[in-house]
């Protein structure tokens, strides 16, 4: 991996420098988002506490939680429609093939034909 150098990011009103193999965006995006929460939990004047970045941490896990539970839903739900459709589609396959039991229906005038064939060549 390609060593980056620091990036200058402000989470919770407290500058920071990180060093990571992610680019530069993307620090600075989930510092914002991080910052975001934060702001929503500690009211506007009052200092930033450890505990209020430790309750926005845990409400962004709880957030990922959330998401990843919905999206292991959705891909639950996925298969079992898929499923349910390839087994529709193999029935109506197998509705469609035709059966060695099959009649096949010849019209009178080439059974007649047939019968007079078969009697002058013997």
């Amino acid at each position: 991996m390609q060593s980056r150098g620091p990036v200058a990011v402000t989470v919770g009103g407290q500058a920071y420098r990180l060093v990571a193999s992610v680019p530069e965006e993307e620090l600075r995006r989930l510092a914002a988002v991080v910052d975001a929460r934060i702001r929503e939990i500690v009211p506007r004047g009052k200092p930033v506490t450890a505990n209020a970045v430790l309750l926005a941490a845990m409400s962004l896990a709880h957030d990922l939680e959330a998401a990843t539970g919905e999206k292991q839903a959705l891909e639950a739900k996925s298969r079992d429609l898929m499923r349910r459709l390839l087994t529709r589609i193999d029935e109506a396959l197998d509705a469609e093939e035709p059966t060695a039991e099959a009649e096949v229906t010849v019209p009178a005038s080439m059974a007649s034909a047939s019968k007079d064939t078969r009697g002058r060549g013997e």
